[in-house]
This record gives C-alpha cells, structure tokens and sequence, in this order.
C-alpha cells in the first residue's frame, strides 16, 4: 500500500511541471548562467586584474593557468548542496506536496484507500526524490561549470580519484540531503496543522531566518556557539558542522571536543519531531469536510 501511495503521489508530481522545474531544475540553470556570464567577464579584464594587487585571491586563482581539479570541485560542490537558494527553491516543491490535497480538497478522496500514515510517508518519499533530483542536477551543473571553466580560461581538467575522495563526495551528498529532507519537516508540519499552503512555505523560511540568527541573538546572553542549546536550535550550523568533520583538516581539528554528538542530536531531532508531530496529528484530524 506504501509502494502505491508513492507511486500515485509521484505521478501527480510529475504532472505538476511548474513545481517539478522550480524546485530542481531552476537553481542549476541559474548557477550555470551565472558562472558562464562571470567568467567571460572575468576573461574580458584579465589582464588588468591580474596586473592589480587588490584582486582578490579567488578571482586570481580563477584567472591562473594551472590544472583544474574537477573532482575536487565536485567535493566541494556535495558540501554545499544545501545552500539557502536549493532550501529556498526545493521547499517549493515540497509544499505543493505536502498541502496540495487540502488546497484541492482531495484528501477525502484518497484517504479511504490507504492509511493515514501511509498516505504521509508517500508524500515524504516523493520529496525525498524530488531533492535527489534537484541535488543530482546541482552537480551536473557543476560540471558544466567546470568544463566552461576550462575552456574559457585555457586551463586543462584533472579528475584525481581516490577512496578517501569517493567517501567524503558520498558522505558530504548523504549530508546534505538529510539537511534539505530535515528542512522540508518543518514544511509538513505546517501543512499538517494550518491546512495552508502559504504557511507550508513561509513558516520554514520564518523559523530558518530566526535559525541563522540564534548565534548572534544568544551570544549576548554568554551561549558559546557549541554549546548544547545553540546547537541545537541551529540545525544549520549543526550541518556545518558534520560538514568539517567529515572533510577533515584543520577544520575538523579546530572543532571543540564533543560537538560532534550536538550536531548529530540536532540535525535528529529536527527531523523526527516535526515528523511525528505531522503523523499523530494528521491521524486524528477530521477530513470529512474536505
């Protein structure tokens, strides 16, 4: 029964081409676009910026003719997967999802031929896939990135390959993934309780704007930034944080002792709760009238 509710709510998805194209694939053609116009730009004042001493060290390194680590790039790019703008545009996609069937009024119609739970699960699954897909796309971006990159700059591509990398690219994917998945609960708990599609999307926003600022709002009342209480009311630094460790270097020495754990505890905890709050919610809320 699991299996057919995620199969009928990817169907659906799939015929929702606005959500499908927002969510996964308008981020990579922006990124894309953007890296294109930047390094013909770049190109076009090369030689006066390589010529001022005030270029920055990325801009320089950009212009250098050296060898381009693609896979290195990539390991970069798995880190970063879930950036404000794929949370912003991912949780799109989600909250259509997740509050598409009260703002239809659909509920009613399905709820009899499955479980409540089940009916739930699917919907997660689905976002779950939708975020793979956005992430994959991400990536393939990143190549196209690279290759015009190289062509534009002249420089060649290197693609090291090594076990140490493939772990942390796998580690630092899986991370970022359980990041945007734990992002999109907040969403279905929304959905769950207002019945609203405006707040499946907003509340998210509201409560990770007030997320990124709880460093500076606790660090007046003498809460060191890996302390338990702003770990965990920040599952963004949380992510950040699991991020450096498994890239390891100095970044991953310089953590304090124990943050580890807090980070794990967070990133668990604002993924289960919202989750089980939107189950046991959801089984008992009257759909009669929908």
């Amino acid at each position: 029964m699991l299996v057919d509710a995620i199969r009928a709510e990817g169907f659906r998805l799939s015929k929702n081409r606005t959500a499908v194209f927002w969510s996964a694939l308008f981020v990579p053609i922006l990124s894309v676009v953007i890296s294109g116009l930047t390094s013909f730009v770049l190109k076009g004042g090369e030689t006066k910026l390589l010529g001022d001493s005030r270029t920055p060290a990325e801009v320089a390194e950009m212009l250098a003719r050296g060898t381009l680590d693609l896979g290195g790039a990539l390991i970069t790019a798995a880190g970063s997967l879930a950036n404000p703008l794929m949370l912003l545009f991912v949780l799109i996609g989600a909250a259509t999802i997740y509050a598409g069937d009260y703002r239809w009024e659909t509920w009613r119609l399905i709820s009899a031929r499955n479980s409540r739970s089940n009916l739930i699960l699917a919907k997660l699954g689905v976002v779950a896939a939708l975020a793979l897909a956005a992430m994959a796309f991400m990536l393939v971006g990143e190549v196209i990135e690279g290759l015009l990159t190289a062509v534009i700059f002249e420089r060649t591509l290197s693609f090291p390959v090594t076990g140490e990398r493939i772990g942390q690219f796998f580690a630092l994917t899986g991370l970022s993934w359980l990041r945007i998945a734990q992002f999109t609960m907040l969403s279905l708990l929304a959905a769950v309780f207002t019945r609203s599609l405006l707040a499946a999307l907003f509340i998210p926003l509201v409560v990770g704007v007030a997320q990124f600022a709880s460093l500076q709002l606790l660090a007046p009342m003498g809460v060191m930034p890996d302390a338990w209480l702003a770990i965990l009311f920040n599952p963004g630094a949380a992510t950040d944080a699991l991020g450096a460790v498994i890239g390891g270097g100095p970044a991953a020495a310089a953590l304090p002792a124990g943050l580890t754990l807090k980070a794990w505890v967070s990133l668990g905890l604002w993924t289960v709760v919202p989750l089980a709050g939107a189950l046991a919610w959801f089984q008992r809320q009257d759909l009669s009238k929908e």
